[in-house]
């Protein structure tokens, strides 16, 4: 019986330790070393014992986020868990990050990426701050991030919620995908665990819902996407902003609401 190399099944039957050989034709089965473009732009060799590139995956937030604008302010939330490839850094990372008293983000993506923005755009809100003598707008914050986020976009891996109440606009949510896109939504979810949850989202959001029904919608799909996502876990944190400021909760993991509402 003969074996054919470029069918996963028989490389797994041959050599067990070299599964994850590329059965691709015009690759180096026997080649060491990462994959380098060959002449013709290719792909030119491929290592495919070595499996230690498994653990040099950068540290990653892999995440649920969510952000919903209610009558009179918005309601933020985020899981907690940060991971490094198939290993969970932390339990416990707050992702919710105040950028003024009444402006907060929800970050997703390389967790060194979205905190090196978020303290940018804190210390130019700052300044703006000193120079207007008045709190910044949500949308120039919203702005501020989403003009990082793109003018950056071929070196950061950041996902930005970007939630808060002014006097101008009230309540307001701003999604800021990665690319440096910028949309204002009445509510807004991202990370790894979002997908999980887009059928929950649409089919419970309502209009007009007052803040502790918005709370509870937040912890709820929070909740299903924890659940459901690998990457996502640990505990809730939320926050309540409208105009009398920001109101911070705690849910613990062992308190973690599932279920339908």
């Amino acid at each position: 019986m003969e074996y054919d190399r470029s069918r996963f099944m028989d490389r797994e039957l041959m050599e067990p330790h070299r599964v994850m050989e590329a059965g691709v034709s015009g690759m180096s089965l026997g080649s060491s070393g990462p994959v380098q473009p060959g002449h013709d732009g290719g792909v030119g060799a491929f290592n495919v014992g070595n499996l230690d590139c498994l653990k040099k995956g950068e540290v990653n937030l892999g995440t649920s986020i969510m952000a919903v604008r209610y009558d009179g302010g918005v309601v933020i939330g985020a899981d907690s868990r940060t991971s490094t490839g198939a290993y969970i850094a932390n339990r416990v990372t707050n992702k919710v990050t105040s950028i003024d008293d009444r402006i907060y983000v929800c970050r997703s993506g390389s967790a060194a990426d979205t905190q090196a923005i978020s303290d940018y755009v804190t210390y130019f809100m700052a300044g703006h701050k000193m120079e207007l003598g008045k709190a910044p707008k949500v949308q120039t914050a919203a702005n501020v991030f989403r003009e990082l986020c793109y003018n950056n976009k071929a070196s950061l891996m950041a996902g930005i919620l970007v939630a808060g109440w002014d006097p101008v606009k009230g309540g307001q949510v701003y999604s800021i995908p990665v690319g440096g896109a910028i949309l204002e939504r009445p509510y807004a979810i991202g990370g790894s665990g979002s997908t999980y949850i887009y059928g929950f989202c649409d089919a419970y959001y309502r209009e007009g819902m007052n803040a502790a029904q918005t709370e509870e919608f937040v912890r709820k799909a929070l909740a299903h996407a924890m659940a459901r996502d690998g990457s996502s876990g640990g505990c809730i944190r939320t926050v309540k902003i409208d105009e009398s400021g920001a109101t911070r909760s705690f849910v613990p993991g062992d308190k973690v609401p599932y279920g339908p509402l």
